[in-house]
């Protein structure tokens, strides 16, 4: 009874933090889950693929290539670069999910962008465990996830609307994240960057394989002038 009223008073700790996250994923996730079927997918598809992937981006790009011919290698480097940010994220979490039992190998599973941002920042209260509250907070937001992601899928094969360029969603997506990072930034030179390199790319690769290159271009740039940049303001 008294695990049992620990894992309660996490929970309830929790809950708060996550219910804007909540908004997001369930719109994100629904419009993702419609875009699997009209892509072709039944709703088992969004339901294993954000139950196991957990990473918004990189599931909507993954409906690319599963369309597309069979390349193992492109689609691991793909994941890779996509996904790299996750290892910076591992690295700030360590003390935190120190001593965390069986329960550190799903919280640094569900590390996404907004499960960090809230296990990394919220100041856990004294009578809550943490480890509970950590659990917690990545666990809901993946049932979000999961849960659009799945009725997405289910609605997409019951509604009869238009869905004629819907899968402009993941351009919209990483449009709004530009927007949010270049009001973050005091300079905009890694927006700079990330636009020089994918037009270069874009005119050296063409369409079909620019994306890795430009990632590595990116890549390449950012860590070379990471200190110039953060000296002039040019990083959140």
């Amino acid at each position: 009874m008294k695990e049992k009223g620990r894992r309660l008073r996490a929970l309830k700790a929790a809950f708060p933090y996550t219910v804007p996250i909540f908004a997001s994923f369930w719109f994100l996730g629904v419009a993702y889950g419609i875009y699997m079927n009209v892509s072709g997918f039944s709703f088992w598809y969004p339901l294993a693929m954000s139950a196991l992937i957990f990473g918004g981006s990189l599931e909507f790009i993954v409906v690319t290539m599963l369309l597309s011919a069979f390349a193992p290698m492109q689609a691991f480097l793909v994941a890779l670069m996509i996904q790299a940010r996750h290892l910076f994220y591992g690295i700030s979490m360590l003390e935190k999910y120190k001593g965390m039992g069986w329960k550190k190998c799903y919280l640094i599973f569900g590390l996404c962008d907004e499960t960090f941002s809230i296990n990394y920042t919220a100041k856990v209260p004294e009578n809550v465990d943490r480890g509970w509250f950590y659990f917690f907070v990545t666990l809901l937001n993946q049932i979000y996830w999961v849960s659009g992601s799945t009725l997405g899928g289910l609605l997409g094969s019951v509604l009869s609307f238009n869905t004629k360029g819907l899968d402009f969603v993941m351009t919209a997506m990483f449009v709004v994240i530009l927007m949010e990072q270049l009001k973050k930034e005091k300079k905009h030179y890694t927006a700079l960057i990330g636009l020089a390199a994918s037009v270069l790319c874009l005119v050296i690769c063409g369409p079909d394989s620019f994306l890795i290159p430009t990632m590595l271009t990116i890549l390449c740039f950012l860590t070379l002038c990471r200190k110039p940049i953060e000296k002039a303001g040019g990083l959140a």
